[in-house]
């Protein structure tokens, strides 16, 4: 029988948080994949799970996922895990499971805590639509690139960020996206848990006066649909009806489409547009 690849959510700080199931799948199995061994050592010592680790990290993830996919097609059990968290996401987890899918390898995923979930659901801020964009990048052309894409974002955004570089990320976004609300939400499950709601603005002038600790996620409000569509009309105001039937035939619209189109922009009716056209 071929092995099968589980992917164990970890807590994200407060131990208690683990799953009897993820428990007992680590003790069951028969290799623990670990971003950190280190790390990952102290969970298992404190639940007295004795299960062989092997290292499986952003600089080995393709060479050691081949790896660890040959040792499954074997009949070998593996269980992942990250620092923290559900592996696969914003973690190098992904590429272990797009060469098990590839090679047939049974995946399953165990449910348990994930950092982006906890904070969006603690924020005040929309839930039914968000983004989840991880860490923004380092380099910076692609920086402004996701930038670029978030001024238009109506869903509630949310962003991983490590305390050292808080203050120059959240100028960054001021700047890009305006200031906007956010909710910034750092020891997570621990003892100092925090949820710190207030614009971008007001997080710079705290962070003047004290040094950010503890990873933070950040959970920015969307920009309003209500502006997006004032901007939008702004936009029909300064053409005339004309070059508005215009706008809608150069991109391959019949003449009658055209008409509803911008009927329907400017909150009038077709017969009104075909009238002002005959004028």
């Amino acid at each position: 029988m071929e092995g099968k690849l589980y992917l164990c959510a970890t807590p994200i700080g407060n131990l208690e948080d683990i799953t009897l199931r993820v428990l007992q799948t680590l003790k069951d199995v028969d290799l623990i994949a670990a971003e950190d061994t280190r790390h990952s050592i102290k969970l298992l010592n404190h639940f007295g799970i004795r299960t062989p680790m092997t290292s499986y990290h952003e600089y080995n993830k393709i060479e050691k996922a081949r790896e660890l996919v040959e040792r499954m097609r074997e009949g070998l059990q593996v269980a992942l895990v990250t620092d923290a968290g559900t592996p696969g996401i914003s973690d190098p987890g992904e590429e272990l499971v797009r060469q098990c899918r590839e090679a047939g390898i049974a995946v399953t995923s165990l449910p348990g805590p994930a950092a982006c979930i906890t904070a969006l659901t603690m924020s005040g801020l929309p839930t039914r639509r968000f983004c989840f964009e991880a860490f923004l990048p380092s380099d910076k052309k692609e920086k402004q690139w996701i930038l670029e894409e978030l001024k238009q974002e109506t869903r509630t955004i949310v962003l991983y960020e490590a305390p050292h570089r808080l203050v120059r990320t959240l100028e960054e976004l001021r700047e890009a996206l305006g200031d906007r609300r956010l909710v910034i939400c750092r020891e997570l499950t621990k003892k100092y848990e925090e949820a710190y709601s207030a614009t971008f603005s007001e997080a710079l002038k705290r962070y003047e006066e004290e040094e950010p600790k503890g990873e933070c996620v950040l959970v920015i409000e969307g920009r309003s649909i209500s502006q997006i569509r004032e901007e939008i009309s702004h936009s029909w105001d300064s053409m005339s009806l004309a070059e508005h039937v215009a706008y809608y035939e150069d991109q391959g619209e019949t003449r009658k489409e055209a008409m509803r189109l911008a009927a329907r922009d400017r909150g009038i009716s077709r017969r009104d547009v075909y009238q002002e056209l005959m004028r």
